[in-house]
């Protein structure tokens, strides 16, 4: 076989692993959306979901937490307008952006989280809520990644 092709192979792969890569974090969701949409009720005391437009799609407007439209692949903390806790704001610094594995294990317990994967025993988390079911919050992910024809 020819050196020239095995090596223009052999480049074309390292050149396309990082869009293989992309695509896999960009995968579907696991959960179910509709089973989702009956355990939002549980978020929506401080969540909403509202288009770029401002229509509401799922919630009552609530203002405490922020608007979880587009949420799947958003820099954490980073929601405008929105005055979030300085430990998420310093996660999303670091480029972490929110897939379903990061919101399922977040929601179980939000201040574990941080202070995991920011290594900081002092970092805090504005919510308190607690969804200690994974299926729950992966049926809370799926219901919303349906709500943004983006995903």
């Amino acid at each position: 076989m020819n050196l020239k092709l095995v090596i223009a192979a052999v480049l074309t792969a390292f050149v396309a692993f990082p869009a293989l890569a992309q695509d896999a974090t960009a995968a579907a969701p696991t959960g179910d959306a509709e089973a989702g949409a009956k355990v939002f009720a549980k978020c929506q005391t401080c969540h909403v979901v509202a288009n770029d437009a401002g229509e509401t799609l799922a919630g009552k407007n609530a203002k405490t937490g922020p608007n979880l439209y587009g949420l799947a692949g958003r820099a954490a903390g980073t929601y405008p307008e929105f005055k979030y806790g300085e430990s998420i704001v310093a996660l999303g610094a670091t480029g972490f952006v929110w897939d379903e594995a990061s919101f399922v294990e977040y929601v179980a317990d939000p201040a574990k989280f941080l202070k995991a994967k920011l290594d900081d025993k002092g970092a805090k988390s504005k919510m308190s809520f607690k969804l200690g079911k994974e299926e729950d919050a992966k049926n809370v992910w799926a219901f919303l990644v349906s709500l943004d024809p983006q995903t």
